[in-house]
């Protein structure tokens, strides 16, 4: 089994993880869904909400598994965010 077959296998988990959420944490999930992966300060420019707010609403939602980060290939300083909703669900 390769690497990328491993990483598709990651649960994913469906809207109804976030529903109970803050508003700043849907408005995230809602932007890194029309972004395949964005930093945290794209997130906060993204959204036009305050750089404390984004952390706070990315906190939560990798609490549900709805999100998941990784270390920039670009900038080792920084994290990636991607959703792990799944789309069709």
């Amino acid at each position: 089994m390769s690497a990328l077959e491993l990483d598709t296998e990651s649960p994913t988990v469906d809207w109804d993880a976030v529903t109970d959420l803050p508003p700043s944490a849907k408005l995230v999930a809602k932007v890194l869904e029309y972004n395949d992966r964005l930093t945290q300060s794209q997130l906060a420019e993204e959204t036009m909400l305050p750089p404390r707010t984004v952390r706070y609403a990315i906190t939560r939602l990798e609490g549900v598994d709805a999100v998941k980060s990784r270390f920039s290939f670009t900038d080792a300083r920084k994290r990636v965010y991607t959703l792990t909703i799944d789309a069709e669900a």
